[in-house]
């Protein structure tokens, strides 16, 4: 069988559709043939010996031209969890002091039209998702009276707009105390394997790895080393642009309680998960694994989507003993073998007619196949409320939500852990378009339940939406939602 079949179906759905004739298995350049090219340009690049082992890794599975897709067979589904709102063991702050909190930051916020790291977008008044998260912190190390660590994962395009914002923050750290950089990968030619090329922009050779990177990047940065060395054994990691993700005593005491080497915060999967990827069984052996929809075989999508046979998903908070982590990395020869993924772009991503390109990607939460002993955790939905469209946005930035004493935005009790459903018009996929939609600030969506925007509107001061309220204007000119309540009702201006 052809890589390319190995490898299509394996990529996220978006890139299936036009996925790339890689080169059939009987023409694939070997790993003694193509490797040293790769090896001397990461070296020149000043990769470190971490970024080419993981990398040598991820680029040995493509060429193998191994069938990396995960079929219903070889699954279980996981029948039952701990709860955290179940959980009995005792709160332990002093655990703090072997315990560091990092948040991953490598995300510039393109899809929102941002051309920086997405951590800095205003959430709620004029704070962004990085004052909050310092605030959090602060606020902690305040209630616990402990100092408390933090970290950030930034990535070479992020790290210098956020290490000038939390300028503000000294006391979270600074410099090498504060931040590590992700690696960067090298993007790999479609057509026969080799280190793809552009003479234009030298810069577009270069991807970023995926979060999976985090181990690696730890390890060839000395972070890990260092964290192990000041005596830290527990670390904490979520995504930046999750808010609810905040440091848990009775999650961190349960961690340290069940000596797992790994653990992952999983939640309910609903309807609407039922696409992302959920958590399965080993048959054999009977370890947790992560299984995505790129790594689902086309016959076996209905299983995939069953939200009763397979009902957890991967929130991303993730909790790592720090020694299992220094001893998985000396039991495989200084890297992680996570599952690869494989995204088929054009080298200069806005320009179609460039060179055909895969970019390898690892995730994180993949790493539990790679701990003996992994566990996960039930978390309520509260601790899962990621921002990635201006749908999510302009919900956080309304009464929906409210602002902690420390710092966290959580929904408002009225709520009943339901956020409301938010589908604004394409014309405000950017940011700076949907601030123009809410001049005077969002309505009230305290009592919303669907809000469905179409065509150009503003919404006037004081406009109160209840149930499921759509507005449309199918005219050109922007027109006002004028100061009111609107209760299930379709508005057409």
């Amino acid at each position: 069988s052809s890589t390319a079949q190995a490898y299509q179906d394996q990529s996220p759905p978006s890139s299936r559709l036009h996925c790339l004739q890689t080169p059939s298995f009987a023409e694939m350049p070997s790993m003694e043939e193509n490797w040293p090219a790769y090896q001397s340009k990461m070296e020149k690049e000043g990769c470190n010996a971490a970024a080419i082992a993981a990398f040598k890794y991820t680029y040995s599975v493509l060429v193998s031209g191994a069938n990396v897709m995960i079929p219903e067979s070889v699954l279980d589904p996981v029948d039952s969890l701990p709860r955290l709102e179940e959980l009995t063991v005792e709160s332990d702050p002093s655990l703090l002091t072997k315990t560091v909190i990092l948040k991953l930051n490598g995300g510039l916020g393109t899809g929102m039209g941002l051309d920086k790291a997405k951590s800095l977008l205003p959430v709620t008044g004029d704070k962004s998702f990085l004052d909050l998260i310092a605030q959090q912190v602060a606020s902690m190390k305040e209630t616990y009276k402990t100092d408390l660590s933090f970290m950030l994962m930034n990535s070479f395009s992020t790290s210098a707009d956020t290490l000038a914002a939390l300028a503000e923050y000294p006391e979270l750290g600074t410099g090498a105390d504060l931040e590590f950089v992700q690696n960067k990968a090298p993007k790999v030619a479609a057509a026969d394997l080799s280190p793809a090329t552009w003479e234009k922009d030298p810069g577009h050779e270069w991807c970023p790895p995926g979060h999976g990177d985090l181990y690696p990047a730890m390890l060839g940065s000395g972070t890990l080393e260092k964290l192990l060395s000041k005596g830290f054994k527990y670390m904490f990691v979520s995504n930046s642009d999750n808010l609810g993700a905040t440091m848990d005593l009775k999650i961190l005491a349960h961690f340290a309680k069940t000596g797992a080497p790994f653990m992952m915060e999983v939640a309910d999967r609903t309807e609407a998960d039922k696409k992302g990827g959920h958590l399965a069984k080993k048959k054999e052996g009977g370890g947790l694994l992560l299984r995505e929809s790129a790594q689902c075989p086309d016959e076996d999508e209905k299983a995939f989507q069953d939200t009763a046979k397979y009902k957890f998903f991967n929130t991303n908070n993730l909790w790592v003993d720090l020694e299992a982590l220094k001893e998985q990395f000396a039991k495989n020869e200084g890297m992680l073998p996570l599952p690869v993924m494989k995204n088929s772009k054009t080298v200069d991503p806005r320009d179609k007619a460039s060179t055909k390109v895969l970019q390898l990607e690892t995730a994180m939460g993949a790493a539990i196949e790679c701990f003996p002993g992994a566990t996960a955790l039930v978390i309520p939905r509260s601790r899962f409320a990621p921002v990635k469209t201006t749908s999510d946005l302009f919900a956080l930035r309304s009464d929906a939500y409210v602002l902690t004493p420390d710092c966290r935005i959580v929904l408002a009790e009225a709520r009943a852990g339901v956020p409301p459903n938010i589908k604004l018009d394409g014309a405000y996929k950017f940011t700076d378009a949907m601030d123009k939609l809410i001049p005077e600030g969002p309505p009230s969506l305290i009592d919303c339940k669907k809000l469905v925007v179409e065509g150009p509107i503003t919404f006037a001061k004081g406009v109160v939406i209840k149930g499921e309220v759509t507005i449309k204007n199918a005219g050109s000119e922007a027109k006002q939602v004028a100061t009111g309540t609107y209760e299930n009702t379709t508005v057409e201006l």
